[in-house]
């Protein structure tokens, strides 16, 4: 990947505005930060779980054997490696990155509202996705030629890949060059991808035989915050996940974003 990202700048260095520059390098030191995670988790191996401390009443928590199904059935990969952890701590804490992100959601609300509804899934779900999606996102990743150059797997606000455009049945087994040239296209378009993210969403449901018509709330029951962690922790695929995204549900600003609703100020009669 690294090497690809060196000849994409060969080739391009010539054309390239500064602002570019700027943004591929920046790209270039997320990628290498995430090849050094991937390299030092490979090389540790994670202590078993004790599964009599586990505390039942968290819905983050996972058993071993829900780990193992959840593992073979879906292929999710375990906790983020320390060194990712603390860099998206450090993110966390950056309000005016927050207000941004806050910002952009608040101008998709009509989409998100939209299309949860269209899959009928939980609007707080999908915002809470795309809110840590949004504010964790990598540099440059919107650049139409950064997407079609292969160093991403995943675009757009909900970072999505190709993979789910396969799940939907929306692309084939092995799609062609042009189809997934036009799948990236799609993936990076806002209201594509959020639409994409419910349908995900919904798609995920129906394979843990969840209901399709009844709408998940985390604040309704612990089966339910157990259902909304699982959906979460397939989406990401990392332990760590869910618990951001159950406290981003419970977030008095995001709450208020969606089901707040504005009226314009009446005028006093004189």
């Amino acid at each position: 990947m690294i090497k690809t990202l060196f000849r994409l700048l060969q080739t391009l260095k010539r054309g390239l505005r500064l602002t570019d520059f700027v943004v591929l390098a920046s790209l270039f030191l997320v990628l290498m930060t995430e090849n050094y995670g991937r390299q030092a988790s490979q090389t540790r191996q994670s202590p078993p779980l004790n599964i009599a401390t586990v505390n039942h009443l968290d819905p983050t928590d996972f058993t071993a054997e829900e780990l193992r199904y959840l593992q073979k059935r879906f292929g999710v990969h375990g906790p983020q490696t320390p060194l990712a952890q603390l860099f998206t701590r450090g993110i966390d804490h950056l309000q005016p990155l927050r207000a941004q992100t806050v910002n952009r959601l608040d101008e998709l609300k009509p989409v998100i509202v939209r299309e949860s509804k269209r899959y009928r899934v939980n609007p707080m779900l999908v915002t809470a996705i795309l809110f840590d999606e949004i504010q964790h996102s990598k540099p440059g990743e919107n650049i139409p030629f950064v997407a079609h150059s292969g160093l991403l797997k995943t675009h757009g606000p909900a970072q999505l890949g190709i993979s789910e455009l396969i799940h939907q049945k929306r692309l084939p087994q092995h799609p062609t060059a042009e189809q997934i040239s036009s799948a990236r296209n799609l993936l990076l378009n806002p209201e594509s991808n959020i639409e994409l993210l419910a349908g995900k969403i919904a798609r995920l449901k129906d394979d843990l035989g969840l209901p399709s018509n009844a709408l998940i709330q985390a604040s309704r029951s612990y089966k339910h915050a157990k259902a909304i962690a699982t959906l979460a922790y397939l989406h990401n695929g990392k332990l760590d996940y869910p618990a951001r995204i159950l406290r981003y549900i419970q977030d008095p600003e995001l709450h208020g974003l969606i089901y707040s609703q504005r009226s314009s100020a009446q005028l006093p009669l004189i």
